[in-house]
């Protein structure tokens, strides 16, 4: 394991977790709502907010998935470390992280069941930049509407359409964050 796997964790994890969880939590509540994320310094591929909601959100029992250059040993390295998470394929993940490209299709991951709708991928997708530009948002926690720069339309509708199942997705650039629940209906500006 390479040293740096080591560092880049919370430093006062008790506040910076329970931080960034209402932060997590609040971006998913309202979709499209850009906020950031600090206090993890992966010093690997992953972004500052992919990294701060990987330590927030995962443990040894949240199986994770990396695709493309996001897996990768100083990732891999990073996560276990840090969250003890194991690390699995797309069909078996609780998280998935990577950029648009290399998560897609998203088709490949679990929607979850009737029975258990919780029991689905949430995918954390990391992008170049967040913007309230581009596709328009409706429906809970959107008082009439919102934007967001997705990198793609026709995914999120069809996701949106298996409603009560589905996937929800976080959006990281950099430090900043934004949600998207399986919830939102997605429209063209």
């Amino acid at each position: 394991m390479d040293a740096q796997a080591l560092s880049g964790g919370f430093d006062n994890t008790p506040f910076q977790s329970a931080s960034a969880f209402r932060t997590i939590m609040n971006v998913m509540a309202r979709p499209g709502k850009i906020d950031t994320l600090k206090g993890a310094a992966p010093n690997n591929e992953l972004s500052v907010a992919a990294g701060v909601l990987l330590l927030t959100l995962c443990d040894p029992e949240t199986p994770v998935y990396l695709a493309g250059k996001h897996d990768c040993a100083a990732v891999r390295d990073w996560l276990r470390f840090h969250t003890g998470s194991p690390l699995v394929d797309a069909r078996n993940a609780t998280f998935a992280v990577g950029t648009w490209e290399a998560l897609s299709p998203v088709t490949q991951y679990s929607v979850g069941t009737p029975q258990y709708p919780d029991r689905s991928t949430s995918l954390v997708v990391e992008m170049a930049s967040l913007s309230a530009s581009g596709a328009v948002l409706t429906g809970p926690g959107i008082e009439k509407e919102a934007r967001l720069n997705l990198p793609a339309i026709k995914p999120f509708q069809l996701n949106a359409a298996l409603f009560p199942l589905g996937n929800d997705f976080f959006f990281t650039a950099g430090d900043q964050i934004t949600a998207l629940a399986r919830t939102t209906k997605i429209g063209m500006s």
